[in-house]
């Protein structure tokens, strides 16, 4: 059958399109709130007087959510569906979004790392239920292209996560340097400290808010069920099955690394622009306002690019357009280590364009075929975002080094761990197109 004469969101006479529509919308949700996070590590370590590497927690708290709710999330959606998943996602959401303000009263960090998690509990639901259910919304083969269309929305909300941090975080932080705060008395900083806590938090109320307003609409909307009637849970059974089909199980382990690679390559970019930009001479936080830039510049060539793959997806297998992007990523990842200038930056951006497509590709390959066990094995690759969780502070260790041998700087030395990622997922698409 030509996949390419199939319509994207209709099937057996259903049209999907205002519930795809809806669903579409909960990804540029999520995707705010992973890229309002990335340079918190920075902005977390300058308020708290931490080195990057205790910075890096934040990731290690929001990715954990992830892990955590993967497959009660998936038990929670056999026993009842699709969208009582995303409602209870984005009621899990919003709680971790308001809990915000009860952290920074304590005047604590890890009231935030508490905070971070329930909120990313709930973007777990979000995704264990949103992508499989876009999946459902169609035929099977176009499944893979129709769930890269809607992961197109993710970057939007991404872009706004990143400006929302720049605009309304950074630049209104207070400008003292890391070395600055660090000589202050205990009065003074913890003044500071408040001031900056109380800039931070609000973007979270404000999400937590509009949350509740999506919540509400999608309460209220009915919604395709595409579930199985059959509500009998054989846990162990599905397992046993699903990680027995080669797609699915080199799936979950190239996730975990490409994960992995996205959060290192969003995160760090401030790091490695604000290294670069005080080398020029440039004040601590103008370099990092201005890294951040680039962050966006990057989120938008990886929109751009994710547009332009869905439609090349048509006419390429995706496991060979997985294989030549992952490759083309680990080229220019090898110009980000070695290249020690403006060059090495232009390199990290770039590589946004080629992880555009990774994550719905690798996403709609491993659960091509598997029907009502999609909602066991969509948790099964949202686990795998724990790759977000354990490489980040990995690479933060490399950068605290500061230099490697007295003479190579870390930061760069660090993208080593991001080029791995990529080598992994070019062995996934050549393994998913040579069974094809």
């Amino acid at each position: 059958m030509n996949k390419t004469k199939l319509p994207l969101l209709k099937h057996n006479g259903v049209n999907y399109l205002l519930p795809f529509d809806i669903i579409t919308a909960c990804f540029a949700l999520w995707g705010f709130a992973n890229d309002i996070t990335n340079p918190m590590v920075k902005a977390f370590s300058k308020i708290f007087r931490m080195n990057v590497t205790q910075g890096a927690l934040v990731q290690l708290a929001f990715y954990g959510g992830y892990f955590a709710m993967a497959f009660p999330a998936a038990i929670f959606i056999k026993k009842f569906s699709y969208k009582s998943g995303i409602l209870l996602g984005l009621a899990l959401y919003a709680i971790g979004a308001f809990l915000f303000f009860p952290a920074m009263t304590s005047g604590n960090y890890y009231p935030f790392l508490a905070a971070y998690f329930v909120l990313t509990c709930g973007l777990s639901f979000l995704e264990t239920s949103a992508n499989p259910y876009i999946l459902a919304m169609g035929s099977e083969e176009n499944a893979t292209r129709r769930l890269n269309m809607a992961q197109a929305f993710n970057p939007v909300g991404s872009l706004m996560g990143m400006f929302v941090a720049m605009t309304f975080i950074q630049a209104r932080l207070n400008p003292m340097s890391t070395a600055e705060r660090a000589a202050l008395p205990d009065v003074e900083f913890e003044a500071m400290k408040q001031s900056d806590l109380s800039i931070l938090i609000t973007p979270y109320l404000a999400i937590g808010t509009i949350v509740i307003v999506m919540f509400l609409v999608i309460l209220i909307m009915r919604m395709p069920k595409n579930g199985d009637a059959d509500k009998s849970l054989h846990f162990f059974a599905t397992l046993k099955r699903i990680f027995s089909i080669p797609n699915y199980r080199q799936g979950v382990i190239a996730q975990f690394f490409y994960v992995g690679a996205q959060i290192m390559c969003w995160t760090f970019i401030i790091q490695y622009g604000t290294r670069i930009f005080m080398g020029q001479g440039m004040e601590e936080q103008a370099a990092e306002v201005l890294s951040q830039k680039y962050n966006i510049a990057a989120m938008i060539i990886f929109c751009v690019s994710r547009l332009i793959a869905t439609y090349l997806m048509k006419f390429f297998d995706p496991g060979k357009m997985l294989r030549t992007f992952a490759i083309a990523a680990g080229i220019f990842t090898l110009g980000v280590i070695s290249l020690q200038g403006i060059l090495g930056l232009y390199c990290l951006v770039a590589v946004s364009a080629c992880m555009s497509l990774m994550f719905p590709t690798i996403y709609g390959i491993a659960l091509k075929g598997m029907g009502d066990d999609a909602k066991f094995g969509a948790a099964g690759l949202i686990m795998a975002i724990l790759g977000g969780s354990i490489l980040p502070p990995a690479q933060a260790a490399i950068i605290d080094m500061k230099t490697i041998g007295g003479l190579f700087p870390a930061v760069n030395a660090s993208f080593i761990l991001p080029l791995i990622c990529f080598a992994v997922v070019a062995w996934y698409g050549t393994q998913a197109y040579n069974r094809r």
